[in-house]
């Protein structure tokens, strides 16, 4: 089983990216869980989302203390929230940051693993015009831990959107997720 922790703040899609990326996983015949972790979360307020995925049914039903991927929406949670709590030594962290995989791994005191960043706040505004990383960071997400195949990422998005958002709010999200998925830098 795949368990993944998504770190971000209201507002910023991570309870979104957590449910979108089991819903796809459904897609590839895959078992697949998607849920946030509520609390008093408000916009701006750091909030966490979690996703298991797995051929085998899924019996548990709870968050995701000790993660093989966690996923940081936003890198001002960096020393306020422990983003690396429970993350296995050789887990993969990806993050919404201009630093670099180097930087990052540094900052986060990390010896293994592996540590990923993008610029998914850079790429969700030119190509969305708003400051929303979640289907980004599932682009990136997708090339460094082959998680799930991009295509049925991108096929999912647009069966989710469709009749939701505009074509062009469909093309701009999966212009972003192909972007990251080439863009993603790894350390």
């Amino acid at each position: 089983m795949i368990e993944i922790r998504w770190h971000g703040r209201g507002g910023q899609g991570a309870k979104t990216a957590a449910t979108l990326l089991a819903a796809a996983a459904l897609h590839e015949g895959k078992r697949s869980q998607g849920f946030p972790e509520y609390g008093p979360e408000r916009m701006g307020a750091p909030i966490r989302g979690f996703t298991r995925i797995d051929d085998a049914p899924i019996l548990l039903h709870c968050n995701i203390a000790e993660p093989q991927i966690v996923v940081v929406l936003d890198p001002t949670l960096i020393g306020v929230v422990d983003v690396t709590e429970g993350l296995d030594a050789e887990g993969t962290i990806v993050v919404n940051t201009i630093e670099s995989p180097a930087g990052m791994r540094e900052r986060l005191g990390l010896s293994g693993g592996k540590v990923c960043t993008i610029d998914a706040s850079g790429i969700a505004l030119e190509e969305l015009g708003r400051d929303i990383p979640n289907t980004v960071m599932m682009g990136a997400l997708c090339k460094v831990s082959e998680v799930l195949k991009l295509q049925t990422v991108k096929d999912d998005i647009v069966g989710k959107f469709e009749g939701r958002f505009s074509q062009k709010v469909i093309d701009g999200n999966l212009r972003a997720i192909d972007r990251a998925f080439e863009e993603v830098k790894v350390g």
